[in-house]
């Protein structure tokens, strides 16, 4: 069985252009995801799902650079990416992460991996049906049957664009919801879209220490530092 984690990243955010290349602690976002998803209990492959064009070939280069098995396809048809990622890849089970996310946490992944990858019945997992952990732990998981009915079936644009939906709404997909400690945790900001998140990320990455900390030791700095979370409170969660 191979177990692929695919992170789509483009150099064409609308709100941070070029956000995933930006530095934090001396590394880009772009790395700092890509090691945090190599750590992942269970994972095989990881690979980057670029869209196609010049424009984007420094998000490969750099993830190449990485490590990561690089794979190219449309901008605005992410599932089909992800489809033809997962495919080209002979993923079994495959797990989405987004490249706006430095902080993911490889052990919570790794409990929602297992939830599908452990339970032939499962064929859809996710840690944000409900928001109960700090926006920027989000990840998915699912098999790749799943995937290639949701490929077939989903027709709207907003399905192609942002991958899952069909899967957490279809009737006939078995699904599985890790939930988090609390709503409040939930409102936190971990991810990056704006100025602001990354002025958070270059904050509070010196902090970490060394290696990879778990997302509950990181919300220990975060609680020891208040100050922290006020650098993008403003920023409601879209």
């Amino acid at each position: 069985m191979t177990n692929v984690v695919i992170v789509q990243a483009r150099m064409t955010s609308t709100r941070l252009p070029g956000k995933v290349l930006e530095e934090v602690a001396g590394r880009t976002v772009l790395w700092h995801v890509l090691t945090r998803c190599a750590a992942i209990p269970g994972i095989d492959i990881v690979c980057c799902a670029v869209p196609e064009g010049p424009e984007q070939e420094p998000v490969a280069r750099e993830a190449e650079a990485c490590g990561a098995t690089v794979a190219r396809g449309s901008e605005h048809d992410v599932l089909d990416r992800y489809y033809t990622a997962a495919r080209d890849l002979g993923a079994d089970i495959i797990m989405r992460v987004t490249s706006d996310c430095p902080l993911i946490d490889p052990g919570l992944c790794g409990e929602v991996l297992a939830a599908v990858a452990g339970d032939v019945s499962v064929d859809y997992a996710a840690n944000n049906f409900v928001h109960r952990y700090p926006h920027g732990l989000d990840c998915e998981a699912f098999t790749w049957t799943a995937m290639e009915r949701d490929w077939k079936e989903a027709r709207e644009p907003y399905d192609r664009e942002h991958v899952t939906p069909w899967l957490r709404r279809a009737p006939e997909i078995s699904r599985v919801s890790l939930e988090g400690p609390s709503e409040d945790l939930g409102k936190l900001r971990w991810t990056l879209d704006y100025p602001e998140d990354l002025e958070f990320c270059r904050a509070l990455f010196p902090l970490l220490g060394d290696g990879i900390p778990s997302w509950t030791e990181t919300l220990k700095v975060c609680e020891e530092n208040k100050h922290l979370q006020e650098l993008n409170a403003m920023r409601l969660q879209r």
